[in-house]
C-alpha cells in the first residue's frame, strides 16, 4: 500500500466526507479508493458488453469482400 500526505480544496473534503458516509467507510482513504475505482469503471476502458461480444463473433465469422487496389481506385 503507498502513502501519501495530499492537499485538497474544502469542497473535495466534502465530496469524500460524502463518500465515507454513503459506503459506510473507516476512513478518508477508503473514500479516496472507492472514488478511483468508480472513476475506472466509468471512464476507463469499461468491459465489453456480451451482447455487443456476440455481434461482433456473428460479423467476423461473415464471408468478407475482397478490394485489390482501394486507394487508387477512390483516388487516396
Amino acid at each position: 500500500m503507498v502513502q501519501a500526505i495530499i492537499n485538497i480544496s474544502e469542497d473535495a473534503n466534502m465530496i469524500l466526507n460524502v463518500i465515507k458516509a454513503k459506503y459506510g467507510l473507516k476512513d478518508k482513504s477508503e473514500a479516496i479508493t472507492t472514488m478511483a475505482e468508480e472513476y475506472k469503471n466509468k471512464l476507463l476502458e469499461p468491459e465489453l458488453k456480451p451482447e455487443f461480444i456476440e455481434k461482433m463473433t456473428k460479423i467476423a465469422k461473415q464471408k468478407s469482400i475482397k478490394v485489390n487496389n482501394f486507394a487508387k481506385r477512390y483516388g487516396l
